[in-house]
């Protein structure tokens, strides 16, 4: 049975529920995009030039179907970041959904299919919202730049359109990114006018969609920096509070990990100090210094003064000496310094530093193959003089 699990664990991977939902997502909006793609194939290869003016070319491309299109380039777009899992392309798609599924199974013209679609959708997205947990500046920058795109599309088109209804007339491309600009913005410098009603009720979109973007944008990229900030000041009071007491481990090896894990179930207040760029596996909850080892500062920060052991467990038996060196100048005469020997041929060399233990699993493995060879009994004194020796 594990070994068809294992076979079938790439495919399981792909049809992950963020991935399955960025597909439906996706053909949705391609079913909105459909005719407008459809007009732009059969009409662009033969009909360069021949339009006569800005409503001509939109009629013939089939924009009048605008609010159509704007969801499902927005759906198309939206897709992208639901296969990343951003919480903020969920936040966009189930909203742009709960308007496709009201556009469908309200209006007369709509296609009842796509709406239900849309409804499964909804219920996938609310159903599995945990998978869709990232949450980061660069995606809520991206998507900001979506929604401000779509809708300054909307608005272009719409006023090139109903150019005709305005005072002055919106007749040119840049008149008409001029009238979207202070439309979106809310400024209203009142130079352009609409004058009919189809012409005010565009302009009244703009303006409300103009605000839930630029509101919506604002909070997707400013508050994962806050979000970040707060929390991370949060952690580092309480951790601050917890360093009292405490046992420090140093280093992110196997060994390491399996004394973190252990003294964590004795209940016991650990801090960990991780040399940057270097990978771990300790929890998300762990209390964790991403600092230098062998730096002051770092180890003041970690509490070593208040520690009951600092424990040096790294891979490296130079850098566990440099942090020995270190840690003598900061922490108290209660403090113990246990550090760990990789190799024999530098067991001398750490104990030249001095920690109060010294922890050498080779010298002990050594000696108990030795010893099960030779058919002489190990006594459990004996065991721990060879573990722990003292580094004095």
């Amino acid at each position: 049975m594990k070994a068809i699990l294992k076979k079938l664990h790439p495919l399981i991977s792909v049809f992950r529920p963020h991935r399955c939902i960025g597909v439906l997502t996706l053909v949705i909006g391609g079913v909105f995009l459909k005719p407008v793609l459809w007009q732009l194939y059969e009409f662009i290869p033969h009909a360069l030039g021949e339009f006569t003016g800005w409503k001509d070319l939109i009629t013939t491309l089939g924009l009048l179907t605008l609010p159509k299109v704007v969801l499902g380039i927005a759906l198309v777009l939206m897709s992208i970041g639901l296969f990343l899992r951003a919480r903020v392309a969920w936040s966009f798609s189930l909203i742009l959904l709960i308007a496709v599924a009201l556009l469908n199974l309200l209006l007369p013209t709509g296609d009842h299919r796509v709406g239900y679609l849309a409804l499964l959708d909804c219920l996938c997205l609310l159903w599995f919202w945990k998978e869709f947990s990232q949450s980061s500046l660069a995606a809520g920058t991206l998507f900001a730049l979506i929604s401000f795109g779509a809708l300054l599309t909307y608005a272009l088109c719409g006023s090139l359109y109903l150019g005709e209804e305005f005072h002055p007339v919106i007749d040119e491309f840049s008149t008409a990114l001029y009238f979207s600009t202070v439309s979106m913005s809310t400024v209203g410098f009142g130079d352009i006018v609409p004058v009919t009603a189809s012409a005010r009720f565009f302009t009244v979109s703009i303006i409300i969609l103009g605000i839930t973007v630029f509101a919506t944008s604002i909070s997707a990229i400013i508050g994962p920096v806050i979000g970040g900030n707060l929390k991370r000041m949060i952690k580092g009071r309480i951790s601050h509070a917890m360093r009292k007491n405490h046992m420090i481990i140093i280093g992110a090896t196997p060994l390491a990990l399996s004394v973190y894990n252990g003294l964590k179930e004795r209940d016991e207040v650990i801090t960990v100090i991780v040399p940057p760029g270097i990978p771990h596996e300790y929890p998300a909850d762990a209390d964790i210094l991403t600092e230098d080892p062998s730096s002051d500062k770092t180890l003041r920060e970690a509490g070593a003064d208040k520690a009951r052991y600092i424990l040096v467990l790294r891979n490296d038996d130079s850098d566990n000496a440099f942090i020995v060196l270190a840690a003598k100048e900061v922490v108290s005469s209660d403090t113990k310094i246990l550090a760990l020997v990789n190799s024999d041929k530098n067991l001398s060399k750490i104990k030249r530093v001095q920690p109060d233990i010294v922890f050498s699993l080779q010298t002990l493995a050594s000696e108990m193959l030795l010893r099960k060879l030779t058919g002489e009994t190990l006594e459990t004194g004996n065991l721990m003089d060879l573990l722990f020796q003292d580094g004095h």
